[in-house]
């Protein structure tokens, strides 16, 4: 590469911090040879990790930073006047001081305390003989080509780098456009021009690279991908988890005109942290509380707040408006339980049972088994669906006069089964009496309703009780995969949010935590392709159901200080321990973001700082006071 071309792809592509950044590729070591221990030890994402020497400046160490990219010659032939690179992320940095790696603990002991006070007048210089920079780097499995007229493009896959070959450092420009370039452009926006604001930039954050010399440089993700192929928050208390996810569903919800969500909301927060959509007047939305509110300061008390804001009287004007609005309503359990249209089925098919021996008995239940699936075809019913009034009075009827056709026993229970169909519409008046006399209840039907009308965006489901909410996630979470794989529906996209997962995907567990388990976990694997996506958050991901785990494409990973739980990630998601550990670096609202479809570049590691969600729920309280 000659010197022009070399200052010219510099100044696009590279950067040596004013001539301060000097580096090589000293050696490509390879992370494990097969032996399954030795994989699970260093992680499975990277066949290799790279050594690097910089020389020392005394101002670089405050400059580089773990996550920045890597750029080194690698042994691929490239077309004429192309340059191919292979890159590769910094998982270490560390300086290192000639006179104190060769102290030995055995030498005599003013000597060595004379060595290192010395070190620390040396740290102060430049002094490129005595002490050197080390980076550790990790492949990120995409090749970099530029042509001369300063063309890139990245292709996919590992290229071996020639050792002994410079190193360059991407500058922030080429990183916002390899993160951004592509999802910018489907938004309509210039990421140069990013700001916090939520309802005008669609960002979730800024990546974390060159921050001592302030530059920003923001980090999108596509919707879509990120709502329809599922993805995962896992962090430990306190680290921003439900921050986070709420500034991502206020962003899907600003910034998609196609996509509505609805949040298991088992911790009660969400009100709070997503008030200023549910306060607007122009956004459709519903919160669902567990019980009957009669009042602000019942409404006021039922939300959990965070610290600084338990007290905080500007609450109320926004939990007002949303009273105001109508659009407060609480669960209302089923007190008279109608059957559906397949537990119907299998009291009929229990009838079968007893009468093995008796071919007419057979032939009446197979007779009344038809005419129900045929009702159901010509009226379009699903199995999950409640039968109706209409239903009964029509299969009270075949019931009836096919007992008599095939001379069933009027003492027989199939007799009796089949004749007392007709109480069962006493049950199912009963219930449509409530619901009409009780307007701001809302049965598990009117729930699934709310999501299917073209109009609301946001429901809320704010229940404490583990088991009432668990109900809920069985019924609705099969009602909306049956409902799509009958229509053929993709769109629009709804989004479920199962926020404290432990309490839904637990990975052994009996009864209905085990069916909500199965359930959410079907929903993960089959809902893609119906536009049925999920969100999946926790602190304590070993506890979690790994078959679920693993159907997600994108996650963000803050500090999860339990190893057993950053071994999960790093298995279950492919991603290097080296990257994985400065995780616990991390302060509130820090986090290791990778996706395999919604990111700008796909499954390679960015670590980013998230915008803070409660900046937004600021600003609304002061306009609204």
């Amino acid at each position: 590469m000659n010197a022009r071309k070399e200052n010219t792809l510099n100044a696009f592509c590279f950067t040596d911090f004013d001539g301060k950044f000097h580096a090589r590729l000293a050696a490509v070591i390879p992370r494990y040879f097969g032996v399954a221990e030795e994989s699970k030890l260093a992680g499975t994402s990277a066949r290799y990790q790279c050594r690097v020497k910089v020389e020392y400046q005394k101002d670089l160490m405050g400059l580089l930073e773990e996550g920045m990219l890597l750029a080194v010659k690698n042994f691929k032939q490239a077309n004429q006047g192309e340059e191919r690179f292979t890159l590769m992320e910094i998982s270490r940095v560390w300086p290192e001081h000639f006179g104190l790696r060769g102290l030995s603990e055995h030498g005599y002991y003013p000597m060595q305390f004379e060595i290192i006070e010395q070190s620390e007048e040396d740290w102060q210089t430049d002094d490129k003989s005595t002490m050197m920079i080390q980076i550790d780097a990790i492949p990120i499995n995409y090749d970099l080509i530029l042509n001369e007229k300063c063309d890139f493009q990245f292709v996919k896959g590992f290229s071996y780098p020639v050792v002994g070959s410079r190193v360059y450092l991407l500058n922030s420009g080429m990183i916002n456009r390899m993160y951004n370039q592509k999802i910018a452009q489907a938004f309509g926006i210039d990421p140069s021009k990013t700001v916090q604001d939520a309802r005008a930039d669609p960002r979730l954050g800024l990546i974390k690279m060159f921050q001592a010399s302030e530059t920003v440089i923001p980090i999108y993700v596509d919707f879509e991908k990120l709502v329809r192929y599922h993805f995962g928050v896992f962090a430990f208390t306190g680290g921003g988890k439900s921050n986070l996810m709420s500034n991502i569903l206020r962003r899907i919800l600003l910034h998609t005109s196609d996509t509505k969500v609805l949040v298991f909301d088992i911790s009660c927060e969400y009100v709070f942290l997503l008030l200023d959509l549910l306060a607007d007047p122009a956004f459709p939305a519903k919160v669902v509380m567990e019980n009957k509110i009669d009042s602000l300061e019942q409404f006021f008390n039922s939300v959990v707040k965070p610290r600084e804001y338990e007290t905080d009287e500007r609450i109320k004007v926004g939990l007002r408006q949303i009273m105001e609005q109508g659009k407060l309503a609480y669960y209302r359990r089923p007190r008279r339980k109608v059957p559906t249209y397949s537990q119907f089925m299998d009291e009929l098919n229990e009838q079968r049972r007893g009468a093995s021996d008796k071919p007419n008995y057979i032939n009446a239940i197979d007779e009344i088994h038809d005419a129900i699936l045929a009702y159901m075809e010509e009226h379009g019913t699903m199995e999950n669906q409640e039968v109706t009034e209409d239903f009964v009075n029509y299969i009270d009827e075949v019931a009836r006069a096919k007992v008599e056709e095939f001379k069933v026993h009027e003492k027989s229970g199939l007799y009796g089964w089949g004749t007392t169909r007709n109480m069962l519409i006493d049950r199912i008046r009963r219930k449509d009496e409530i619901e009409e006399t009780d307007a701001g209840g809302l049965a598990i039907e009117k729930i699934r309703d709310l999501l299917e009308d073209k109009k609301t965006r946001l429901v809320c489901i704010s229940i404490a009780d583990p088991y009432t909410i668990k109900d809920l996630v069985l019924t609705l979470t099969q009602d909306f995969l049956v409902r799509r794989k009958r229509r053929f529906q993709v769109k629009p996209y709804i989004l479920l949010v199962f926020d404290e997962a432990q309490e839904f995907i637990p990975s052994n567990a009996s009864g209905i935590e085990a069916k909500c388990s199965v359930h959410v976990e079907t929903l993960l694997r089959q809902g893609r392709k119906y536009g049925l996506g999920a969100c999946i958050a926790t602190q304590r991901v070993a506890y979690l159901n790994t078959n679920a785990l693993q159907q997600l494409h994108t996650y963000f990973v803050g500090t999860l200080p339990r190893p057993y739980d950053r071994q999960v990630i790093s298995e279950t998601f492919m991603l290097d321990k080296g990257i994985l550990e400065k995780t616990l670096e991390f302060a509130p609202g820090e986090w290791l973001l990778s996706s395999y479809i919604a990111t700008g570049m796909e499954n390679v590691p960015i670590f980013i700082k998230a915008d803070n969600a409660e900046n937004e729920i600021e600003k609304y309280l002061k306009e609204g006071n």
